[in-house]
């Protein structure tokens, strides 16, 4: 087979005339059924073989393939009545306001809209509305201004409101009101329009004056809004499922289509028949509600169709809109193998480079394992094991998948013809590596190597610590873990894409991966110099981090200082002087903690970059997994809370406050009097609106920065929410003043 490549000059999105859809169609579909009682398709039903098979056994009769070489073919179904495309509604009804319902031409021509627009654009002012652009036709809807605006007031109220045309300037024929009740019903004045009344307005339109409305004759015809023939999506769209009773279940599309099959018959019935009009309206309009909630059920103003369970159907709509539709789950979305998708939770005591993977997805997901001769022991034993960790698959050099007994006696035999060179597919223990992202996947970071820790659950489990370069929180947020499959990918994942490669962020060269909140709150209130623990306590304090080794005491009393703790983490050879966010110096000194109480940017941009240029990623890492640890000790035993009493300003603060919000209220309600007596003077560029608008802001903004300086002086650095906010551990001055002054 030959293929012609060729470039693609321009895209045309058009209408499908009902002419183009019968043309396409593979069959015309005439009966509300699927299969027959030989469980076979019947021809002209629903599950015709002309739109595409979904059983095995059966071959299309449009292209002659089978299930996975058909691709589907469009059906379709007369309607007897024509019905509005809901998702069309509003463009119909721009047609329907610019045009005249007698001679179905658009009010003012060309030439005179171009003559209006520019008296318009003359003549409003920058408070009034913008000029009427020239591609819009006039209609009732669309008005225009054509008077100009005197000196008194009512005069410019009468000029500000907008005209409208009660003629039709071609055929002197009184303008109607025309009126849209959603979903789908039009008004001409009090009368309800039907959809045939609507096409045939439609049809009439001429050809030029559609140009004139933006449209192309050629490829989208207003009356196309109107529905006389219904595509029938392939049955490749709306497969049908065999249920474990042996009964087979229809997909959500077919039992609309067949809703709307026999509605159709019916109405054609009772047409046929000579059914009064009364009764053919109401099963007309029934068709209308079975065509709406069949492109969209979720329309508003109508009942959704819903099955007898009382689900609501899931229409076309709902499969494309939204966060499960077609165009972010499945498109911008992919699922591949290999992979596994929950949600993450937080987890401090996890390594910064682990993951926790719950055991059914480790039961799930397979890792090759190249057995050789030190490997080979091991390998039988997956094979042998009857529960986790175990072997899945045999990879024989020649390619064939041999899948692992489920006898003892079977897995017996394969551990016995286990060779080196094969290949076992085991389930993913401890320490396996794999890549961890979210999406979207914004820069380097957003994919990182961890290393595989199994646990139970059902979510992924991750260090607080190493979620800001994902960009992730834990209020629902889902990751993607993808087990890598070959010895070469999972080399450049650990020396390219481990997490203590990507401390520092490629883009500005700071740390991302950083202590976070009560981490940098622990770390502050530990390093204080008031702070200090009996040996029981310190003791505790470092066999949670993982040090055993108690140095001697340097507080009275035989007592440790929070500061010598933290030393014990810092390499010997670091020496540096920082300046707080506090004011106040920090100092280390040959690897020991000297003075100074360590805040976020001490313990960010000072002491982890330094350790992570001068000692390496590893060591670094390790640095934040005891860090952060000893931290969260720390503050876990004196504890730190919040209450409304932090927030509680003194009776002086109050009564200044008061005296600046009074302040501000005079001077705003002086602004709005200018403005209302018109003496408000205009800024240049702007109306007096806009004037108005700044002179509000600035004032608000004075009166706040007033107050913030009235808190914060009133809050004592001992108020938790004063210090977390100062050392950047969480919140900021701002927040406080706001809940404080509220």
């Amino acid at each position: 087979m030959t293929y012609v490549s060729k470039i693609l000059d321009k895209i045309k999105f058009s209408l499908f005339s009902p002419e183009m859809i019968r043309k396409m169609s593979a069959a015309k579909i005439i009966i509300p059924d699927t299969y027959d009682d030989d469980g076979y398709p019947i021809d002209g039903g629903l599950v015709d073989t002309r739109l595409g098979v979904v059983d095995p056994g059966l071959r299309c009769k449009t292209c002659g393939g089978r299930v996975k070489e058909c691709p589907g073919h469009f059906g379709h179904l007369d309607l007897v009545r024509p019905v509005l495309h809901v998702e069309f509604a509003k463009q119909i009804l721009y047609v329907l306001k610019s045009t005249c319902f007698s001679c179905k031409r658009i009010y003012i021509s060309k030439e005179k809209l171009q003559e209006i627009a520019k008296e318009v654009e003359q003549e409003v002012t920058i408070e009034q509305e913008k000029p009427l652009p020239v591609e819009v036709a006039a209609t009732p809807d669309v008005p225009v201004l054509t008077e100009k605006p005197k000196e008194e007031e009512k005069e410019k109220k009468k000029s500000k409101k907008e005209k409208v045309a009660k003629k039709c300037n071609r055929c002197e024929l009184e303008i109607p009101e025309i009126k849209l009740l959603k979903p789908t019903t039009y008004y001409k004045g009090k009368e309800p329009m039907l959809a045939s009344d609507v096409r045939d307005w439609l049809a009439a339109i001429p050809d030029d004056d559609l140009r004139e409305l933006r449209f192309d004759p050629l490829y989208s015809r207003p009356e196309w809004m109107i529905i006389t023939a219904l595509p029938v999506p392939p049955v490749s769209v709306r497969p049908s499922i065999t249920l474990e009773t042996g009964e087979r279940s229809e997909d959500d599309l077919t039992h609309k289509l067949v809703d709307i099959i026999r509605i159709n018959q019916k109405l054609e019935a009772n047409i046929n028949a000579g059914a009064p009009q009364l009764i053919i309206e109401d099963l007309w309009e029934l068709l209308q509600y079975h065509v709406t909630t069949y492109f969209d059920n979720e329309t508003a103003n109508i009942p959704p169709a819903r099955h007898r369970s009382g689900r609501p159907l899931k229409t076309l709509a709902q499969r494309l809109k939204g966060k499960e539709g077609r165009f972010r789950y499945n498109l911008s979305g992919k699922r591949v193998n290999f992979s596994a998708r929950t949600v993450i939770s937080p987890d401090p005591r996890i390594g910064l480079d682990e993951v926790g993977v719950p055991k059914t997805i480790a039961e799930e997901l397979t890792i090759p394992m190249v057995i050789t001769e030190w490997k080979m022991e091991d390998a039988k034993k997956y094979v042998m094991s009857s529960e986790y960790p175990k072997a899945i698959y045999i990879i024989r050099p020649d390619g064939k998948r041999l899948r692992v007994g489920d006898t003892e006696e079977a897995k017996k035999e394969q551990a016995e013809q286990l060779k080196v060179g094969w290949i076992l597919e085991r389930q993913i223990i401890n320490g396996d590596i794999a890549l961890f992202n979210r999406q979207p996947s914004l820069h380097r970071p957003s994919m990182m190597a961890h290393r595989v820790r199994v646990f139970g659950g059902r979510t992924f489990r991750v260090n607080p610590v190493v979620v800001s370069p994902y960009n992730a929180d834990f209020d629902g947020d889902e990751m993607n873990l993808h087990v890598i499959q070959t010895e070469e990918a999972q080399a450049e994942a650990v020396y390219l894409l481990k997490v203590e490669q990507q401390i520092l962020s490629p883009r500005h060269g700071h740390a991302i991966i950083k202590p976070q909140e009560d981490h940098v709150s622990g770390l502050y209130f530990l390093t204080k110099d008031e702070t200090e623990f009996t040996k029981e306590e310190a003791a505790n304090i470092l066999y949670a981090i993982g040090i055993t080794e108690l140095p001697d005491p340097d507080k009275k009393n035989n007592k440790y200082s929070g500061k010598l703790l933290f030393s014990l983490l810092l390499p010997k050879d670091i020496s540096m002087k920082i300046h707080s966010k506090l004011g106040e110096e920090i100092i280390i000194r040959n690897g020991q903690l000297v003075k100074g109480a360590v805040e976020s940017k001490a313990i960010e941009s000072e002491v982890l970059e330094r350790i992570f240029v001068t000692h390496g990623p590893e060591f670094t890492k390790n640095f934040l997994n005891k860090a952060t640890r000893l931290a969260l000790e720390s503050i876990s035993r004196s504890g730190l809370s919040v209450s409304l009493k932090d927030y509680t300003l003194s009776k002086k603060a109050e009564a200044e406050m008061a005296k600046v919000t009074d302040k501000m209220n005079r001077e705003v309600d002086n602004v709005i009097m200018q403005f209302k007596n018109k003496t408000l003077e205009r800024s240049p560029g702007m109306s007096l609106k806009e004037t108005l608008e700044r002179l509000i802001v600035m004032i608000t903004s004075r009166t706040r920065d007033e107050i913030g300086k009235i808190v914060e002086e009133d809050f004592t650095i001992s108020n938790p929410t004063i210090i977390m906010a100062k050392i950047g551990a969480r919140g900021s001055l701002l927040n406080a003043i706001q809940m404080s002054a509220v």
